[in-house]
C-alpha cells in the first residue's frame, strides 16, 4: 500500500475512529469520478469529490457527487461574496490547507480545520467512496458518517 494511502487509514482511525480499509488501483488511477466509479461498481454519484475553493482568500472543502459539479455562483452566494472571489483553490493552497494534493485529497484529516460544505445528493447512496490519500485510492463510508465526522454543513452548492 502507499504510505499516504498507510498515513492517511492512520489517522482516520486516529482522529475519527474509522476502518477505512482503502482500495488501490494501477498507476494510472482513476482521474474521473466515472473512472472511479468504473474501478470499484459504483454509480457515479457515489463517488465522493474532495474540492477546494478559494472563497475570498479562505479554503473551503466541497463534498461533492460525481454526478455533480460546484456551482461558483452558488459557492459565493452561500458565502455572501461576490462571484468573482471564489475560484478553484491553487495546488499550493490546497496542499496548505489540507496537507494532500489534488486528486488525492480526502474528505477528512485535514492539516486544517476546512469550512467543508456536503452536496445533499450524497444522501440518497447507502455508501459513498472518497479519496485515501492519492489520486490511486479509495475508501467507503455511509454519507451520514462521511458528514458527521468531516463536520461538514449540508448545503447544495451545485450547477
Amino acid at each position: 500500500m502507499h504510505a499516504r494511502v498507510t498515513e492517511f487509514a492512520e489517522l482516520a482511525a486516529d482522529r475519527h475512529g474509522l476502518t477505512t480499509d482503502p482500495v488501490e488501483f494501477p498507476e494510472e488511477g482513476t482521474p474521473t469520478a466515472a473512472d472511479a466509479a468504473e474501478a470499484v461498481g459504483c454509480e457515479i454519484g457515489q463517488i465522493v469529490n474532495s474540492l477546494v475553493f478559494d472563497v475570498a482568500g479562505e479554503a473551503v472543502l466541497c463534498l461533492t457527487s460525481g454526478e455533480n459539479r460546484v456551482s461558483e455562483a452558488a459557492l459565493a452566494a452561500w458565502a455572501g461574496v461576490d462571484e468573482g472571489d471564489v475560484s478553484m483553490a491553487s495546488p499550493d493552497l490546497v496542499r496548505e490547507a489540507t496537507g494532500w494534493a489534488i486528486g488525492g485529497v480526502p474528505p477528512i484529516c485535514h492539516d486544517t480545520d476546512l469550512r467543508t460544505l456536503f452536496d445533499p445528493a450524497l444522501e440518497q447512496y447507502e455508501t459513498v467512496w472518497a479519496a485515501a490519500g492519492t489520486p490511486t485510492s479509495v475508501w467507503e463510508i455511509g454519507p451520514e458518517r462521511l458528514r458527521a465526522v468531516a463536520g461538514a454543513e449540508l448545503v447544495d452548492v451545485t450547477e
